[in-house]
């Protein structure tokens, strides 16, 4: 069982210090270690970390995406923490902390009369921080009373209307307690109770995460979709999670699928204006395929949308 221990020091280099185009540039910059009984494969802007049941996690700054985005930000150490402001037009304020390891551990709006809103909390309120495997959450598969096809969207055959009512509805079964977002990234038992949009409608290039300007549109409606919902209740959270095939190493395929959701999100942010500290983004690279082959699929490289809002708060209504 993996085993990514508190107190260790993987930090997570940042992608401004090495720029890289395909996942050709990544792999050659790649610095292997082992540290405990785990496997530390570090390279440009991420971090994947490997247990000895060959269980691998990846990690990135969780501010970088700000960054990458030019929006105002400004950084201040407070011990073992980093707290980074992003300023806003409205003269609101977005604040992330992160640990050593540039994990995120909350993020909030603090409004210009100070009050400060939660956005994401990421911390555990029943003892230390765990081991990754201890977030794992096993739920049982929720039952489902609608058609699958309103359950997982395809955002290609789907109008506004509708990616809008997947987006906001709420959990298909009773959410037993608020989680942490790790524990949300880590456990499809837990992802399983929120609706989703599978972005069909976006094609990546063999190896390369970069989505050209034509094919950005094509995200329109679902940040259309998305900022109405922002806009009713402006303390969302949506993931953005990233996949590839089955060809391939899989630590490329998870890099790629990390890099390939970040992207999607920058497009949702940069040209839609979806709020950044709306979105987190996470790569599961080919352990969710939605066509089950080894080969060379196209649906099997895609981008998911989910409302995770009401795992990290546990409310079960709308």
């Amino acid at each position: 069982r993996m085993s990514v221990r508190p107190g260790s020091r993987m930090m997570v280099t940042s992608p401004s210090r090495v720029s890289c185009r395909r996942l050709d540039d990544v792999r050659s910059r790649r610095q292997e270690t082992r540290e405990g009984d785990v496997t530390i494969i570090r390279e440009p802007g991420r971090t994947l970390i490997r247990g000895d049941d060959d269980r691998v996690i990846i990690r990135r700054d969780e501010n970088q995406r700000f960054r990458d985005l030019g929006l105002d930000t400004r950084s201040e150490r407070r011990g073992e923490e980093t707290v980074t402001v992003y300023d806003r037009r409205d003269g609101t304020q977005i604040v992330t902390v992160t640990d050593a390891d540039g994990r995120l551990l909350r993020r909030s709006r603090r409004e210009r009369d100070g009050a400060e809103i939660i956005i994401i909390d990421n911390m555990r309120r029943d003892g230390p921080r765990p081991r990754f495997a201890e977030e794992v959450v096993e739920l049982p598969p929720p039952p489902l009373r609608i058609p699958r096809e309103r359950y997982i969207v395809d955002a290609g055959h789907a109008d506004e209307r509708l990616i809008y009512e997947t987006i906001t509805a709420p959990p298909v079964a009773p959410v037993p307690r608020r989680y942490t977002l790790d524990e949300v990234r880590y456990s499809p038992d837990l992802r399983a109770h929120m609706r989703s949009v599978d972005v069909d409608t976006i094609n990546f290039d063999s190896g390369s995460w970069t989505v050209g300007a034509d094919q950005a549109q094509r995200l329109r409606v679902l940040a259309q979709a998305v900022m109405q919902a922002v806009e009713r209740t402006p303390n969302e959270v949506f993931l953005v999670e990233g996949h590839t095939d089955a060809v391939g190493a899989d630590i490329d395929n998870l890099s790629l699928s990390d890099r390939r959701a970040q992207s999607v999100a920058e497009i949702l942010t940069r040209d839609f204006g979806v709020p950044a500290e709306n979105l987190t983004t996470q790569g599961y690279g080919e352990q969710y395929l939605k066509v089950q082959t080894q080969g060379d699929a196209r649906e099997n490289r895609r981008v998911t949308l989910r409302r995770i809002t009401p795992l990290l708060t546990g409310q079960n209504a709308q």
